[in-house]
């Protein structure tokens, strides 16, 4: 199921490339690099501080700013060495709707 992120892309709150939105009552950060865009938990599954305050490195990985983890976007597995999963779930874009593929109560 497909499920109406934002009608305009471009209208998202980026910051270094990444972005808060709510879906369904619950917040996602979405990230964007030269692969596209990414859909994942709002918080680093380490410590919880929030995506949305770190940035996407030259390699396109997600760093948190907090302890500089990186994640990758893509696959969501941790690249820096210390063993952690980012939650994450697929993007689609349509003109320039974005679209998120997770049912009404898919979230968490």
């Amino acid at each position: 199921l497909w499920t109406l992120v934002c009608t305009d892309v471009h209208l998202l709150p980026w910051q270094n490339n990444l972005a808060a939105a709510t879906v369904f009552g619950k917040s996602i950060c979405i990230g964007k690099n030269g692969e596209g865009y990414f859909a994942f938990a709002p918080k680093c599954p380490h410590a919880g501080a929030p995506f949305t305050d770190g940035f996407i490195d030259a390699a396109g990985h997600l760093v948190c700013p907090l302890h500089k983890y990186r994640f990758c976007m893509r696959t969501g597995r941790n690249v820096s060495g210390e063993g952690y999963f980012l939650k994450r779930w697929p993007l689609r874009l349509e003109g320039n709707s974005l679209y998120i593929g997770l049912p009404p109560l898919g979230l968490y």
